[in-house]
């Protein structure tokens, strides 16, 4: 899965490159493109510890929030993004199944099949939280200054600000209940050795 994520990423760069379109901090500004490249190192580095004969216990947090993320990325696109009539989120058409479909779902059977040993409470998890809020005000901010915005649902042009609040509201409450849907599957096995 890490290097279909990257691979994905790479494929779109590559062709972003050759059509003469690629804008790198546009690229890099997609939340999508950030959760595919975080939840690569992700599988990259449970893959790493588990060669190594290592359970991975130390990345419980890392994977909660990557696998978060990218529950988050496949709901979003799938609610407010996939109808969309003209708009073109993916270079390539596989990287779109790839990005948006397949390693989120895969993330989040890897979080189900193989749960944490170790229970999570939901007051330290909400530390995951940090990084889609941040990518919001980030997002707000640069795309204030340089009139682009990754998603059109974060254009207070488009949906105003009452919009844009009531959109953000709702995906921390989206992420908030996620979460503890995910913390419900930890602890739940005994930890490997």
């Amino acid at each position: 899965m890490a290097l279909l994520g990257l691979s994905a990423v790479l494929t779109e760069i590559v062709t972003l490159i050759h059509r003469g379109t690629f804008d790198a901090a546009n690229f890099f500004s997609y939340f999508t493109i950030q959760s595919n490249l975080f939840v690569s190192l992700m599988f990259a580095l449970s893959a790493l510890a588990i060669w190594q004969g290592r359970p991975g216990n130390d990345l419980v947090m890392f994977r909660g929030a990557a696998t978060l993320y990218m529950v988050i990325t496949g709901i979003v696109f799938t609610t407010l993004l996939s109808g969309i009539d003209g708009a073109t989120f993916t270079a390539v058409p596989w990287d779109n199944v790839v990005l948006h479909y397949l390693i989120p779902f895969a993330a989040l059977v890897d979080w189900l099949v193989d749960p944490p040993p170790q229970r999570i409470e939901f007051r330290r998890a909400l530390i995951w939280l940090a990084y889609p809020v941040a990518y919001a005000i980030f997002s707000l901010v640069r795309g204030h200054f340089v009139d682009w915005y990754p998603y059109p649902f974060l254009d207070p042009a488009e949906n105003g600000i009452a919009g844009l609040i009531g959109i953000s509201s709702g995906m921390v409450v989206l992420s908030g209940g996620l979460i503890w849907l995910l913390l419900r599957r930890t602890g739940r096995r005994p930890a490997l050795k």
